[in-house]
């Protein structure tokens, strides 16, 4: 492979990615995967899909470690799980480990709201950045297709006589975009007389939101995606029956859209080791993981793979384990800890403005926050490796006291620099997670059973995982729950809505709270993609863009090159 040039640590991530040498996708599957170009659908040079007969193929291999990257709490702009894990990929390829990483694909709300991007950062980053972080291989253009075929067929079943008497005040199934637009919240549908449809109340979420993007993250074929889409449940009659997709006979078309979608996406990163980037959903509104077909697929190739789960251990990683896993059977072999010296300090009550001035007691009072998610992941039998994400600004003297927390609860720790170095900079957690996986895997241990009810798992989650003190149900989503049960569907794990700020349901509330209330203000059910969304406090579904979104700085040069994007 040919070196890289790449600019001075510190360039915008967009001109370290831009320099660096792309591998053409075909050679670089062949040499590291032993895929041959026939099982590939190239996008262009350096982005493929792989094929599903691949995909098959490979299932009968041994498999290799599955390493889940988490986080402590985060800050508005992220702890790196995402560079880390990018870098980890990196790592564990330069000290002998062949290596894939498996990532979400980012959606175009955050790009240009405030987070930014999700193709890492720095030295560690997939590529080609610009084409991952805008459309990538359209596989969210498909989601949000098949979902909005869905709610055209819907209304136009209302419009054309209502065969199955849906009642029009009990369609729970809303239109999604992927993009951050608060004003679609709420709308209303169906005006302007007889010929435009049956007037009704409905809304938008964002894309990553959408049950049909859980469902192609959890499928395992196309037999068992067309099953799920004909699972999801739109609506009720006026007798109280749920229609399904399958019902409207909305399930194959919506199948048929999202059929080249589910072939997982390879791409590579800055040092050319591949990564496999399929789906989206957020964590702190759906289940949070790349999908498990590309996961499988990774593991059946390679020695080890290296994902994540969204946002903090609290929301991400309890949704793999509970989810995910439960769902799968994929178990992870180690499981690594993204802290930052900033975070914890933003924990202890440093402001977010001055982050970068050194504060070791700030950084000591925020380490309950660590010391918290080091606890919940014990609960599952995981013990973290805590990766301590380097920042430029931060002091040897509070790296050291972030690695004494580390000590104390005998977990290990290493300071990954692969932001500004790459792999090199990432090869003392390579090393520290390699020593974990030579221990032997964990037995993992989920955090409640198929059997309980579905109120008590929420209670379960929110006392284990949250240390809330209480729950409150409002009275409507009580009932949902009771329903959903006759039903059929109390034997569901449950998918926690929340803020992802805190381990309470109000993002201010730093460090470790405890005996707070969580309130479910209600529950959706995603009877395709096989779980109960519980949303809490005041998390959207449909976030909105903040007062000056990135967009404002993004922009093309004279040359037509995209200039901003983060």
């Amino acid at each position: 492979m040919q070196e890289n040039q790449l600019p001075p640590p510190g360039a915008p991530d967009i001109d370290i990615a831009r320099a660096a040498h792309m591998a053409p996708i075909l050679s670089l599957a062949h040499e590291t995967l032993g895929i041959e170009p026939e099982h590939l659908v190239p996008y262009g040079h350096h982005k493929a899909k792989v094929s599903l007969e691949l995909v098959n193929s490979v299932k009968d291999r041994p498999r290799g470690k599955l390493i889940l990257v988490t986080a402590i709490t985060p800050t508005p702009a992220g702890e790196g799980k995402t560079t880390t894990s990018v870098g980890l990929t990196d790592g564990l390829n330069r000290i002998g480990m062949r290596t894939i990483v498996c990532l979400r694909e980012p959606s175009l709300g955050p790009c240009f709201g405030m987070k930014g991007g999700a193709a890492g950062g720095g030295r560690a980053q997939v590529i080609p950045m610009e084409d991952i972080n805008l459309h990538f291989n359209g596989d969210f253009h498909a989601i949000t297709s098949a979902h909005s075929l869905l709610a055209a067929i819907l209304d136009n079943h209302l419009q054309w006589g209502n065969e199955l008497n849906i009642d029009p005040r009990r369609v729970v199934w809303r239109r999604v975009v992927d993009m951050n637009d608060r004003a679609l919240r709420n709308i209303n549908v169906g005006l302007g007389g007889a010929a435009h449809g049956v007037p009704r109340e409905t809304g938008f979420d964002i894309t990553v939101a959408s049950e049909i993007m859980a469902i192609l993250c959890l499928a395992t074929d196309l037999k068992d995606l067309q099953r799920r889409l004909g699972d999801i449940i739109v609506a009720r009659t006026y007798a109280k029956k749920p229609v399904t997709a399958r019902d409207l006979k909305a399930d194959g078309a919506m199948a048929v859209l999202l059929r080249d979608a589910l072939q997982p996406n390879l791409v590579q990163t800055i040092e050319h080791n591949p990564a496999f980037i399929h789906g989206g959903p957020f964590a702190n509104i759906a289940h949070g993981c790349n999908s498990v077909m590309a996961t499988q697929t990774a593991l059946c190739l390679a020695d080890a793979v290296v994902t994540e789960a969204g946002f903090g251990a609290d929301l991400g990683a309890e949704k793999f384990l509970d989810i995910k896993c439960r769902q799968s059977g994929l178990r992870p072999d180690a499981v690594v800890l993204v802290a930052t010296v900033r975070a914890l300090k933003m924990q202890g009550g440093v402001a977010k403005e001055d982050l970068a001035t050194p504060d070791v007691a700030a950084l000591e009072r925020g380490a309950v926050n660590l010391a918290r998610h080091i606890e919940n992941l014990q609960k599952f039998g995981l013990t973290p490796v805590v990766a301590i994400n380097h920042f430029v600004k931060d002091s040897d003297e509070e790296i050291a006291a972030l690695k004494a927390v580390c000590d104390r609860y005998n977990a290990r720790s290493a300071v990954a620099k692969h932001w500004a170095e790459g792999g090199e900079g990432a090869e003392e957690l390579a090393r520290e997670v390699k020593a974990q996986l030579e221990q032997g895997s964990p037995e993992i241990k989920l955090l409640y059973p198929d059997a309980m009810p579905l109120a008590e798992k929420i209670e379960t989650i929110a006392r284990e995982i949250y240390h809330a003190g209480k729950v409150v149900i409002v009275e409507e989503a009580e009932r949902n729950l009771k329903d959903f049960e006759k039903l059929g569907f109390g034997n569901l794990p449950v998918c926690i809505a929340k803020t992802q700020y805190s381990f309470s349901t109000h993002p201010t509330e730093i460090g470790a709270p405890s005996g707070h209330t969580l309130e479910v203000r209600s529950v959706r059910l995603s009877a395709g993609a096989g779980f109960v969304v519980a949303v809490c406090g005041d998390i959207m579904t449909m976030p909105g863009l903040p007062r000056r979104p990135a967009s404002e700085g993004i922009y093309l040069d004279d040359e037509g090159n995209i200039v901003g994007l983060a």
